[in-house]
């Protein structure tokens, strides 16, 4: 049996539901909730999500079907906000532990299939720069999710209309650091931009979008009156989380709004940082549409360990400081309001073998702090 995941609307299903009679589906009903960064499909409950809300199967989901079909509106070099929040609630289809596949550090395989997924863009004039960056970007979620692309498609579709909201700005301070991680305060995300609001020198703000939730007519209203904004976000499967994502939609959908310089602080728990490319494309596809200006930003890798070292070592000094030397160009673009290029770091002079090496014992050690044996993070469901 398939396994089709898509965002169309009731009307739209209908018309072409009887080419999938015989498949499982997976659809927006409203329930879903985003991924909140917990790593309990890897450490507490291996293989399944912690969230009770009917998409926490998603993971044995993927392993049981023949293949995987994706249909999906185009959104910024990617998949829909409710996509991409399947994607991000399927993690525990692999392992927590990391290898190399082709110079890069990726998952390791849960279940040993090669699963085929088929990705079905629909959009309007979509134009061959817009279908490279949705293929390069597939190519880049299965090649992390131990996949392979069987097939990608473009259908030619108008889509909603855009819908104008009466939305008013507010005085917020000059810069606004948008935190997009479900972590907020605990994650890396606010971390790093809590450093770079102090390298920035001049008034700014932390706004956690995880707190405005069901009220993001009130974010888009204090975001409008910002000179800079940047997006402090981490990475997940390849691309933005989904809440950013539906942010960054409903943005869309008030457009016009938005008008001022847009920054992207950026980690990921991967060792490349180059692997960030994706989600830096999805940042600027969204500016066009939004008529921001991009101001590029500044990419992290190996978030899980320079975010606890920070708490610990000086920033700026030994591991963290090719970091502290892009956070410095960053924060000096925001101050002069200019355009800065995209940076992308690594850990300073700490190998990526150490770092594998580490991350993968970590995981080993979670499990026995929750009491589960370290078998029990590859079990198969």
């Amino acid at each position: 049996m398939r396994l089709v995941i898509h965002d169309l609307t009731e009307d739209n299903w209908e018309i072409i539901k009887q080419n999938y009679s015989n498949d499982r589906i997976i659809s927006d009903h409203g329930t879903i909730h985003p991924c909140i960064g917990c790593f309990s499909c890897w450490n507490k409950t291996p293989g399944q999500c912690v969230i009770r809300d009917g998409y926490e199967n998603m993971g044995v989901l993927i392993h049981e079907a023949s293949e995987v079909i994706v249909i999906s509106r185009y959104t910024y070099g990617g998949f829909s906000g409710f996509v991409k929040n399947v994607f991000d609630r399927s993690l525990g289809y692999v392992l927590p532990q990391f290898e190399v596949i082709a110079g890069e550090t990726h998952h390791k395989k849960r279940y040993t299939e090669e699963k085929p997924f088929t990705f079905i863009f629909y959009g309007h004039n979509l134009n061959t720069e817009e279908k490279e960056s949705a293929r390069r970007y597939v190519n880049a979620v299965c090649t992390n999710v131990r996949a392979y692309v069987k097939e990608v498609q473009f259908v030619e579709y108008d889509g909603q209309p855009v819908t104008e909201e009466p939305i008013s700005a507010t005085q917020p301070a000059k810069t606004v650091f948008l935190n997009g991680s479900m972590r907020s305060e605990n994650g890396n995300s606010a971390k790093l931009a809590l450093q770079l609001g102090r390298m920035l020198r001049q008034d700014y703000q932390i706004v956690e979008l995880k707190k405005y939730s069901g009220k993001m007519a009130e974010l888009l209203s204090l975001l409008a009156g910002a000179e800079s904004v940047v997006l402090c976000t981490p990475l997940y499967v390849d691309g933005l989380p989904s809440q950013v994502i539906r942010f960054m939609e409903c943005a869309e959908h008030c457009s016009g709004l938005l008008s001022g310089n847009i920054y992207v602080l950026a980690n990921m728990g991967l060792y490349e940082s180059r692997q960030l490319v994706n989600l830096f494309s999805a940042v600027k596809q969204w500016c066009h549409q939004t008529h921001c200006s991009y101001c590029g930003g500044l990419g992290v890798s190996a978030g899980e360990l320079v975010g606890p070292l920070m708490s610990f070592i000086p920033f700026g000094f030994g591991t963290t400081k090719a970091i502290a030397k892009g956070m410095g160009q960053l924060a000096e673009a925001i101050r002069q309001g200019k355009e800065c290029e995209e940076i992308y770091t690594e850990p300073y002079c700490f190998p990526r073998s150490l770092y594998i090496a580490i991350a993968n014992a970590g995981w080993n050690r979670a499990a026995k702090k929750n009491g589960i044996r370290r078998r029990d993070l590859f079990r198969q469901l």
